[in-house]
C-alpha cells in the first residue's frame, strides 16, 4: 500500500508542542494514487511581508497549510525548527482544549518568514484529523 507522509505540529495532551508526522495511505484510482476524502470546512490565502515574525501562540483549529511562494520557519520551545518553502505542506494542530488557559511559558510556536520573498500560502481548515 502506497502512503504519503505530512508534517504536524501538536502539543499532546495539551503540554509542549512537537514536530511529528502523520501517515495517510493512498489508493489506486485510475492510473493514480489517491488518499480517501478529508473534511475541510474553509480555507484562507495568506500573504505575510518579509520579517513577519509572530509571538508565541497556537494553532485556533486544525489547519493544513500548503506554501506557495517564499520559506517560512516554524519554532519551537526546545529550540528546534523547521523551514517550510515552495510546494511544502504541514498541518498546525497544536490547539487548546476549549478548557485549557494559554501558558505563555509551555504552548506554542513561532512562526517567522525568512528571506526577502512575500509568503504566500493556503490555510485549509480542516474538519477532523
Amino acid at each position: 500500500m502506497k502512503t504519503i507522509r505530512i508534517p504536524v505540529i501538536e502539543n499532546p495532551q495539551g503540554g509542549f508542542s512537537c514536530f511529528a508526522e502523520d501517515e495517510h495511505s493512498l489508493d489506486e484510482f485510475s492510473g493514480m494514487f489517491i488518499s480517501p476524502r478529508q473534511g475541510a470546512l474553509n480555507f484562507r490565502h495568506r500573504s505575510s511581508e518579509p520579517g513577519y515574525f509572530s509571538s508565541w501562540h497556537v494553532a485556533g483549529d486544525p489547519t493544513l497549510i500548503i506554501i506557495r511562494q517564499g520559506t517560512l520557519r516554524l519554532s519551537l520551545r526546545s529550540g528546534e525548527y523547521r523551514d517550510f518553502s515552495v510546494g511544502d505542506q504541514f498541518i498546525a494542530r497544536d490547539f487548546l482544549a476549549s478548557n485549557t488557559h494559554f501558558d505563555d511559558a509551555v504552548h506554542g510556536h513561532t512562526a517567522e518568514v525568512l528571506g526577502d520573498e512575500v509568503l504566500l500560502a493556503l490555510h485549509i481548515k480542516l474538519s477532523e484529523i
